[in-house]
């Protein structure tokens, strides 16, 4: 499967670089803007209606937003989102598939969810659009069907991301930062989503699904007379209620800086996160200085943490700062980055440097009104789109902002000083009451990091305490990589199934966040030193493709051609190898260099230069590959996890293939063939 590693590190490497190394806005006169006013009514259910008319283009959009407080929901913590995946699923109306296929016919998009709704479309269909969207949301069709459809779909997604270091590193650091019974703290579990029963979405809709404190923002090609109408029409009848705000103890940081370590033995790199709650809103005066001393941190491409951990040090693709504002609950100031597992204690080190810094030294003249600059640019981009108009005054409303906030906002920028940027770091990047959260490998990491002198607690990936994780074993006497070999080829059907094989054609399908929908994974490898893999979308055709034809090869990306040679040909002929694993028995400094937890047990780690396989030491089956690659001059390590073993024609082979690409790319087997399915015409 090292085939596979090679072809998506090289997308994965595109997509980021792409979306990382954009030109950065340069300094300029600040212009004046005049921000057109929506115009507003409400009804007597509390529902208010702000309208902002826009005849550039026929179309239109709708959008309802319930301004609820946030709320625990313990032991049923997942009813919010079973109510939000019911809502629209067909209405008391009409039916599910009818309903459907009405949207799709006027050619318009509605979504809902457990806060509001969203739609939009042709201006000429606007009134059956909101109708619609209307009768989804306030007559939904909560039936036992869909609920268990959609619970099952719930409880896999979570299933998906148990080996995800990022998931996992998110749950425990909102879980340590708030404590699991707070809203913002407690997360989703296969236990709480099984406690959600259908009544209790319908009493979770009945109790915050109400008009009280709710807005509908309608941009476009629209006559406000003609909109109110529609509106006192299709809303006037929703009943008037309002949510109840509940209050929770504000969460305290910690009495002193500290690394909380969460042991994953899959990762391939560290997540660090540099975190402490804040107590911070849009209408305090605070908040244009923290936006831009965020900026000068971490928020922006040039900022101090970017700059020395990726710019100077090539630890990283990107280092982020980010900093929240809630009216509601106490939010979070993260500084974060993914770095190789060798450079973890030095990255904590380099973090801690610029976050001293940003509160010590006052930012330069040059380098503030530069991110003044950029902040403003993006500013103006947005404040001439209606969209943007109608997303202001929704802010003004919801956020208790003054009325000019926005004819202000650039003025306010230009105002902050540098004092004002060393002034809030202080009070809000707390670097003597910080949890520096790492979730990584311990036991390539842990040594590292103790060198530090900083205290350390350990967590597992609930955010229990729990004790300091077991680090690389010896391998026992008598295991050798010949003998942890033959006990693969033993587990996956034995040597006389294996030679049988003369090709495999993989066949699945995987999504990554960039794609807008499901992409198709083809693999097909025979015997004669032959491979070809691609991943194509439909609508779209191939998107990447890998082959390997005896002595010659080449890549196709973007109808782009590269034919391979050197290093990389001989990288892609080693791939082409059916069962290229059963080699290492008798290959030269090929070693053992312990034995590891992996995915929940312990492996034996066999070294092959730069690749390590992971081998079960109970089963005997391959459980994970480890590849360090050299990409944009940095060394990156890619895992690929495999489960799911199956027997095809007497050989076991995984039908799932978990890739850690920057993402989790979860490839799942819908099919694979073994001595049928590949010809010479897969390889030209």
């Amino acid at each position: 499967m090292k085939k596979s590693i090679i072809l998506l590190s090289s997308l994965f490497l595109t997509l980021t670089m792409q979306a990382q190394d954009r030109s950065q806005p340069k300094p300029g006169p600040s212009p004046v803007l005049n921000i057109k006013k929506p115009e507003t009514f409400a009804l007597p259910n509390g529902l208010k209606v702000l309208v902002v008319e826009n005849h550039k283009l026929p179309r239109v959009s709708f959008n309802l937003t319930i301004d609820n407080a946030p709320y625990a929901e313990g032991n049923k913590k997942g009813v919010d989102d079973l109510t939000s995946s019911l809502i629209g699923n067909g209405s008391t109306k009409t039916t599910k598939d009818a309903f459907n296929e009405e949207v799709d016919f006027l050619g318009a998009d509605i979504s809902f969810f457990s806060s509001g709704a969203a739609a939009n479309g042709l201006s000429k269909y606007s009134k059956r659009i909101l109708e619609l969207m209307a009768e989804g949301a306030l007559s939904p069709n909560f039936t036992q069907e869909e609920f268990d459809k959609e619970k099952e779909k719930l409880i896999d997604g979570l299933k998906a991301q148990e080996k995800s270091v990022t998931v996992v590193a998110g749950r425990v650091e909102n879980v340590l930062a708030y404590g699991k019974n707070h809203p913002a703290g407690e997360y989703l579990s296969e236990e709480t989503i099984n406690n959600v029963t259908l009544a209790d979405v319908k009493a979770n809709y009945a109790t915050y699904f109400v008009p009280e404190r709710a807005y509908l923002v309608i941009v476009g090609d629209v006559k406000t007379k003609d909109v109110k109408k529609m509106v006192e029409k299709l809303f006037g009848s929703w009943v008037k209620a309002t949510a109840p705000r509940l209050t929770y103890s504000n969460p305290s940081n910690v009495q002193y800086t500290q690394i909380n370590f969460v042991d994953m033995p899959n990762a391939v790199q560290s997540e660090i996160s540099l975190i402490n709650t804040v107590n911070l809103k849009m209408s305090d005066a605070d908040y244009f200085p923290v936006i831009l001393a965020n900026q000068v941190f971490g928020g922006d491409f040039n900022s101090y943490l970017n700059m020395n951990l990726r710019e100077a040090h090539g630890w990283t693709y990107g280092a982020r700062s980010s900093i929240g504002f809630d009216k509601n609950i106490y939010s979070k100031f993260k500084a974060n980055a993914q770095v190789r597992n060798a450079v973890t204690d030095s990255s904590v080190v380099e973090s801690l440097k610029e976050l001293n810094k940003i509160r010590t030294e006052k930012v330069t003249d040059e380098m503030l009104n530069s991110v003044k600059a950029g902040y403003i640019g993006r500013f103006v981009m947005q404040v001439e789109k209606p969209a943007t108009v109608a997303r202001y005054a929704l802010n003004i409303e919801t956020e208790s902002l003054p009325a000019d906030f926005y004819e202000n906002y650039i003025k306010n920028i230009n105002a902050v000083t540098p004092e004002d940027v060393m002034r809030v770091a202080n009070k809000y990047f707390l670097a003597d009451n910080l949890r520096i959260v790492i979730t990584g490998k311990g036991s390539e990491v842990i040594s590292g990091l103790e060198k530090l002198k900083i205290p350390m607690f350990y967590f597992d990936k609930f955010g229990n305490p729990t004790e300091k994780p077991a680090m690389k074993k010896p391998v026992p006497a008598g295991v050798t990589v010949k003998s942890v070999i033959d006990a693969y080829v033993a587990a996956i059907g034995g040597d006389k199934a294996v030679k049988a094989v003369k090709s495999i054609a993989y066949t699945g399908s995987t999504t990554i966040p960039q794609a807008p929908m499901p992409l198709s994974y083809s693999s097909k490898t025979d015997n004669k030193g032959r491979m070809a893999v691609e991943l194509s979308m439909a609508g779209m055709g191939s998107i990447m493709k890998q082959v390997v034809n005896g002595n010659t090869a080449y890549m196709m990306q973007q109808g782009q051609k590269k034919v391979m040679e050197g290093d990389d040909l001989a990288k892609m002929k080693e791939s082409a190898v059916l069962f290229n694993e059963t080699l290492l028995g008798t290959k030269t400094g090929v070693t053992i260099s312990g034995v590891e937890p992996m995915n929940g047990s312990d492996a034996y780690a066999v070294v092959d230069g730069d690749t390590t396989y992971y081998f079960d030491v109970k089963s005997g089956l391959k459980t994970a590959e480890a590849t360090t690659e050299e990409q944009g001059g940095q060394k990156m390590t890619r895992v690929t996890n495999f489960n799911d073993y199956r027997a095809v024609k007497g050989v076991k082979v995984p039908f799932n293939t978990i890739m850690n690409v920057g993402f989790e790319l979860d490839i799942k087997m819908s099919d694979v063939k073994i001595n049928e399915g590949v010809s010479d015409a897969d390889f030209l």
